[in-house]
């Protein structure tokens, strides 16, 4: 450890992230209430709560479908969500560069505002830092928030079981896939808007119509390193196997394109408007018809089941019919997605 040096891997959410946080972070912070989750579930004084932060270092900070403003709020109220939280109250802490235009920061501020607003969130604390030119890239935003805990919903990586269905609440990798365009690194053109959104209401909706809140057992939004990523996590936390079905991974064919076009893949990509569920396959057709009752899960659809082996591992079906195991998420496909 005395040699190494910290890389963008370690940021991507990939291998590298796992890693940095297993050696580093989690020796040195270990206590009862640390999670490997979006969000600690905490309780204070006999009321269950969420808890969860975030950091924001988007680049260019505004892009189609959205800017770092609205997805700083999108990702905060997202992760408690996962949770089974109504999210509540956030504080935001601000990282600007000298000689940002006060204008933009209007912008990304009133973008925040709405979007709170929206959710039912409320900002209720910051604090706001200048560096020096070079020192950050434009504005970089930090995150807290705190949710209610439903009562009738427990969600975590650790808690899918063999024999859930895996679902995915609409198309994948347009947010990773529209930061790339908005680099103009490639000379292409293409028409993908991010799919950044809060997802609190479209959850509250599925919550109301289970008819049983524990059959629903793993919640995860799809942000650094994508659907693919995902599915690593919890297949690691829950020890179980992952088993998806290519022809089922919804994609929009601009997204197909470029990522074809480019070599990637877009189950690597991330996703700011999306979720990956587990649950017990007697609630999947009821979770779905719910999900597509609301314009951010009216995408929403099976792509895989879970198993008991191989653990810790996805494989793929592919169109084919032939399986293939889902490559480890390595190295660093996109810096500065979320």
């Amino acid at each position: 450890m005395d040699q190494e040096r910290i890389t963008l891997a370690h940021g991507a959410g990939g291998q590298k992230t796992a890693e940095l946080i297993e050696r580093l972070f989690a020796r040195h912070f270990q206590n009862p209430d640390l999670t490997a989750d979006d969000a600690a579930v905490l309780s204070l004084g006999g009321t269950k709560i969420a808890m969860t932060t975030d950091g924001f270092i988007v680049s260019p900070w505004r892009f189609p479908g959205g800017n770092i403003g609205e997805l700083s709020i999108c990702g905060t109220v997202n992760d408690l969500t996962c949770m089974g939280a109504r999210p509540r109250y956030l504080t935001c802490a601000f990282q600007i560069e000298e000689g940002f235009p006060l204008r933009d920061l209007d912008a990304i501020a009133a973008s925040m505002a709405e979007t709170a607003r929206a959710c039912g969130v409320t900002i209720v604390a910051g604090d706001t830092k200048v560096a020096g030119r070079g020192q950050v890239d434009g504005c970089f935003i930090t995150t807290t928030g705190i949710g209610e805990l439903l009562p009738n919903i427990r969600t975590g990586g650790a808690l899918a079981r063999p024999g859930d269905d895996v679902l995915v609440t609409g198309d994948i990798g347009r947010h990773g896939s529209a930061i790339l365009l908005a680099r103009d690194s490639y000379g292409i053109e293409a028409e993908v808007t991010s799919d950044c959104a809060p997802l609190w209401p479209m959850m509250e909706h599925v919550f109301a119509a289970l008819p049983q809140g524990d059959a629903l057992h793993t919640l995860r939004d799809a942000t650094r390193g994508g659907v693919g990523t995902v599915l690593y996590e919890i297949a690691r936390e829950s020890g179980v196997g992952i088993e998806l079905r290519a022809e089922a991974i919804p994609c929009a064919p601009a997204v197909q394109g470029l990522t074809g076009l480019l070599g990637l893949n877009p189950l690597y990509l991330a996703c700011e408007g999306r979720l990956v569920l587990f649950c017990a396959p007697a609630v999947t057709d009821a979770v779905l018809a719910a999900l597509h009752e609301t314009r951010e899960g009216a995408g929403a659809t099976r792509i895989g089941t879970v198993s008991a082996a191989p653990a810790g591992r996805v494989s793929l079906i592919t169109e084919l019919g032939t399986r293939t195991l889902l490559p480890p998420p390595t190295g660093e496909l996109l810096p500065r997605i979320c």
